[in-house]
């Protein structure tokens, strides 16, 4: 019991960032399914990787050591239905809102959130929905896409570290653009049912990057109007979901 070399290298990067964060060891086995027992084992004798106010990678100027994966996805959460506010002191507020009626997808936010950034990450309830949140000053650095007002009344293009990583890893930044601005729905065709994705955003910036994460993939879309796409066929909507 407590060996980490029995469970998936990522898994057991998320129990620590998630330890590193401030949850608890009974809010961290709800979200991973980590026994408390292992988890207990794991943190003995542990002190977190580092601390909230210390500098992001991006300041490090270490970019290589963002957890590729997980930044894509967050990445993505962002892009299509995220927020970034001023605190106050030079310290920002990163917020997603969650339907409360997919629990599984506001783990797999609070998880990334917390792997990229050692702070606690926090939740707000509100009426159907559920605001996942985290404080820190190096939001702006991790999201330079930043700004004022709202996405689609200015340009929104990545870094060149951003494009490598959505590059290497296409498919979790199109699953946080769809589980924060899309939805899968049923297409009825000749009596029987069929999954499809839809992707709706304002920006035209952010639905290039959709339609690129697609291509990369080797996923089919359309454009079923001017801001929404869609992925249909068979073989396309496997890999996207």
């Amino acid at each position: 019991m407590g060996r980490s070399d029995v469970y998936p290298p990522d898994r057991v990067s998320t129990v620590l960032a998630l330890l590193d964060a401030g949850h608890n060891q009974s809010e961290v086995s709800r979200a991973t399914g980590v026994s408390r027992a292992t988890i207990r084992a794991w943190a003995v004798g542990r002190t977190p990787a580092r601390s909230a106010s210390s500098a992001c990678e991006v300041c490090r100027g270490t970019v290589e050591l963002i957890p590729p994966g997980p930044y894509a996805y967050l990445l993505g959460l962002y892009l299509g239905d995220g927020y970034i506010a001023s605190h106050r002191r030079g310290v920002f507020k990163r917020r997603i809102t969650c339907c409360d009626a997919y629990p599984s997808l506001m783990a797999d936010c609070a998880m990334a959130m917390a792997e990229i950034l050692p702070n606690r990450v926090a939740r707000a309830h509100r009426t159907g929905c559920t605001d996942v949140y985290a404080y820190s000053k190096h939001w702006p650095c991790l999201l330079p896409q930043h700004g004022p007002g709202h996405k689609h009344h200015r340009p929104i293009a990545l870094v060149d570290w951003q494009q490598s990583i959505v590059d290497r890893f296409p498919a979790p930044l199109l699953r946080g653009l769809i589980h924060s601005d899309g939805c899968r729905v049923l297409n009825t065709v000749n009596g029987r049912a069929y999954p499809r994705y839809e992707f709706s955003n304002a920006s035209a910036d952010i639905r290039d990057l959709f339609i690129r994460a697609c291509d990369l993939m080797g996923v089919e879309w359309r454009a079923r109007s001017f801001r929404v796409l869609s992925v249909a066929r068979r073989s396309s909507v496997r890999p996207v979901g």
